[in-house]
């Protein structure tokens, strides 16, 4: 039994070098992150609903995700063009213009969900077709809300409908702006109207939607490393998988993620839409 001991007193230090081998790789491969989301809503409320899910990422990939969005879609864009976030949520426009303009690589997407874009006026108004809007103001996010801008103001030129586009900043201030009667219509999307505020929503109607086509990405600029993201979108397919996960995309309009390749935003490619000349040159 004494004889023993010498070995045992040795296997001690042992263990203690495997056990900061084991460990040390691991804190080693966790990384830091900046999360860009559009700025569609107010920073308060997309704070509220994409804190607590990036806080839940970080428990599952062990890296560290930083919420951050931008006080309007404009001052976004640029800030995806300085390649400021290390992972955005876009819409479709913006990713084949930031994929081309600064690498941008998508990696996941809502699942099994189209975006469509709409055209709301208040409900107590006269407007019944799209081209009553003819010589009329009508509110959108920014010029290059895909859904909520490009898309209805293309069907408005293609019809010859002249209007006078007004740019708010975000998806609620359109709707806010239609529902107290400042501007006859706006343009938006289904999951945004859904979560405004149901009083004020009452004041809305949709007059006109867009067909379907390859919702918003979430993508990857060169600042993140291959490993950082492959962890991340595993950790976000899963999420529809836990109780947990899946309340906390329900709260955003999500029912699931799943993955995505650059190949699938060939439909807004196919539209053949005008870059952002003043952003990307």
């Amino acid at each position: 039994m004494l004889n023993k001991l010498p070995f045992l007193s040795l296997l001690r230090p042992l263990a203690g070098v495997l056990l900061a081998v084991l460990i040390t790789p691991l804190n080693a491969l966790a990384e830091s992150l900046v999360f860009g989301v559009v700025p569609q809503q107010s920073a308060r409320k997309l704070a509220q609903a994409w804190v607590p899910i990036l806080s839940y990422l970080s428990e599952q990939t062990g890296d560290d995700y930083s919420f951050a969005t931008a006080t309007d879609i404009p001052t976004f864009e640029r800030r995806l063009l300085e390649k400021q976030y290390d992972v955005a949520y876009m819409n479709p426009y913006h990713y084949v213009v930031f994929h081309e303009a600064a690498n941008y690589s998508a990696f996941a997407k809502q699942a099994k969900k189209s975006i469509v874009g709409l055209i709301v006026v208040n409900k107590n108004s006269q407007i019944a077709q799209l081209e009553d809007l003819n010589n009329l103001d009508v509110a959108f996010p920014s010029p290059a809300a895909f859904a909520a801008a490009v898309l209805p103001r293309a069907e408005l030129k293609r019809r010859d409908i002249a209007i006078t586009p007004r740019y708010v900043s975000s998806h609620d201030s359109v709707y806010l702006n239609v529902s107290k009667g400042f501007f006859a219509a706006g343009g938006g999307i289904g999951r945004t109207l859904n979560n405004f505020d149901p009083e004020l929503r009452k004041n809305l109607r949709v007059l006109w939607k867009t067909q379907g086509y390859t919702p918003h990405a979430f993508a990857a600029s060169p600042t993140a490393s291959n490993a950082a993201i492959t962890r991340l979108n595993e950790a976000m397919q899963a999420m529809h998988q836990d109780e947990r996960g899946l309340e906390l995309l329900t709260k955003i309009g999500f029912a699931a993620i799943e993955s995505a390749t650059n190949a699938d935003w060939d439909d807004i490619r196919a539209l053949e839409l005008d870059t952002l000349d003043d952003l990307v040159r």
